[in-house]
């Protein structure tokens, strides 16, 4: 199970995922109560282990400036979670050793997401950070094969039915593990990430219908450029 911790905004809390056994932390750089200007981002990165997936999180932005701030911050991955299309995405795809595309939940399709060639296909809420839960129901329409991470108000409460209705390749969260926003709480992001751990494990085969054969663990180093 991948599991990716959003929102990181200091590096307390990206050292203390990282430790909890997180494979991903993201970095705002779009506007949100959240967001990381990318100096610090910068600060942050440079103090993680080489193994942690450090991934940015842009929405609407041009690709060039999406892959320039990406290798300003010392990052490994862009997260694009606006409106990008086809075309925006590959570019940014051919600059960037990993891409994960965001879907809001309640509006997109996801028949199509194998044209976009993101590296992961993250299904959030409407309203990106606002804590709410979709229809989980809407997962159902993602093609076999791909890596697919649901995000949208996962809590350590919640996080193992939802792994068990809708056998994710990952999860992501923010708002459901934190003090205040940007904030982590220690307690609930343990909590988070040992639920997760234990759900997947205790579905058989779980998400054997979304993941190809080198999957587990994840290895962000193993991607190719395109």
């Amino acid at each position: 199970m991948f599991i990716k911790i959003c929102g990181i905004t200091n590096a307390d809390d990206a050292l203390l995922a990282t430790a909890l056994g997180a494979d991903a932390v993201g970095f705002i750089l779009a506007p949100s109560s959240r967001q990381v200007a990318p100096t610090r981002v910068q600060e942050i990165t440079r103090r993680l282990p080489p193994g942690i997936l450090t991934v940015g999180v842009f929405r609407d932005e041009s690709p060039d400036r999406v892959a320039e701030l990406v290798g300003r911050c010392g990052l490994k991955a862009a997260q694009l979670h606006g409106r990008e299309s086809v075309a925006d995405t590959r570019s940014v795809r051919a600059e960037v050793p990993v891409v994960i595309k965001a879907f809001p939940g309640g509006r997109a399709s996801l028949t199509e997401v194998r044209r976009y060639g993101a590296d992961m296909v993250l299904l959030d809420a409407d309203t990106p950070g606002s804590g709410r839960v979709f229809d989980w129901s809407l997962a159902e329409d993602a093609p076999a094969g791909v890596r697919l991470i649901m995000a949208g108000g996962l809590t350590p409460e919640n996080v193992t039915t939802a792994i068990a209705k809708v056998r994710p390749w990952g999860v992501d969260v923010a708002t459901g593990v934190e003090i205040s926003p940007g904030r982590k709480d220690p307690e609930r992001l343990r909590a988070f990430i040992n639920a997760a751990r234990s759900a997947a494990g205790a579905v058989p085969s779980a998400s054997s219908h979304r993941r190809t054969p080198a999957d587990e663990p994840y290895d962000w180093r193993d991607e190719e450029p395109r």
